[in-house]
């Protein structure tokens, strides 16, 4: 039977445990399975050390995949791993961007029977990655507010099926009653597309489509075209934040007259002070960062 390492979260709780050995039932199916558990440091890149040519199933959210993904392209292996993911998170947005089953077990079934391609990586210019999406303004204040909601809330449900989902809603409906809006300076490709004179809401670089637990805030983003997708909303106003916030929720928002969709292949922003959410771990104040697409960086399981 061929080798298989997943990787899940020491800090499962019952329910979780309880989803994980339903899928580790599939999984032995047609793998040998050598489960580890991480949490403290240093002990993701001790399970990577003895990985060799194992492919690695993630099993955990957005964050536990970064983590992985971000530890693989720092030890200069990513390009020759195969990855997988059983949707474990919360806000499970990558999996989503990806169709993948949030049901662990149907997860499972593609981990066994699903096809290998080769997906994107977004890199900034310290070398963290991002697998999913950075964005920055309003929906990086949401995510900030959110995470502390998300933790608060997180032990009131069962399982993933809790409270800790409505983390980043509420922090978004928290940023609109303020003036979030920053001046920046958006370049795509080296083509200024937008600068310091209009204010924006939020900017938002997509590899993935989704954040926030299912808001397709880049809903065009394909992981794997060689390109992110880049969203600059300009709805400063009280109105207009209402109108695009409607908008947003049906993915529609990109279409509006105050946004600017693009695509490419590097991304610099600078200007005035702004906080960045990248996969969910919020850094800043910032004065200027910038991002690049590296194509078809590793190998990842998805539906046939």
């Amino acid at each position: 039977m061929d080798p298989l390492l997943v990787i899940s979260n020491a800090d499962a709780g019952t329910a979780d445990v309880e989803a994980l050995e339903a899928a580790l039932k599939i999984l032995r199916g047609s793998y040998s399975v050598d489960v580890q558990a991480t949490g403290k440091p240093g002990e993701l890149d001790s399970v990577l050390q003895r990985a060799a040519s194992r492919r690695i199933v993630v099993a955990g959210g957005d964050g536990s995949l970064h983590e992985v993904v971000s530890a693989l392209h720092r030890r200069r292996e990513l390009d020759t791993a195969v990855l997988g993911l059983l949707p474990m998170g919360t806000g499970n947005d990558f999996a989503r961007s990806l169709d993948l089953p949030l049901d662990t077990a149907e997860a499972a079934r593609v981990v066994v029977s699903g096809k290998v391609r080769r997906l994107d990586l977004v890199v900034d210019e310290l070398g963290d990655v991002v697998v999913n999406n950075v964005h920055v303004g309003a929906g990086a204040e949401a995510s900030k507010r959110g995470a502390g909601i998300k933790e608060r809330l997180g032990a009131i449900g069962v399982g993933r099926f809790n409270l800790g989902q409505l983390g980043y809603p509420i922090g978004a409906v928290l940023s609109a009653f303020d003036d979030p809006s920053v001046h920046l300076h958006v370049e795509v490709d080296r083509e200024v597309v937008t600068d310091v004179d209009d204010p924006v809401l939020m900017v938002s670089i997509g590899n993935g489509a989704d954040i926030g637990g299912g808001t397709s805030v880049t809903p065009e983003a394909d992981p794997a075209d060689g390109k992110v997708d880049v969203m600059i909303s300009h709805a400063v106003g009280p109105l207009a934040k209402v109108g695009y916030a409607l908008h947003l929720r049906h993915g529609e928002h990109h279409r509006r007259g105050d946004v600017q969709y693009l695509r490419g292949s590097e991304v610099t922003i600078s200007g005035g002070e702004f906080w960045i959410s990248a996969d969910g771990e919020i850094t800043g104040p910032e004065r200027q960062r910038s991002w690049h697409v590296e194509p078809a960086a590793y190998s990842f399981i998805l539906p046939r």
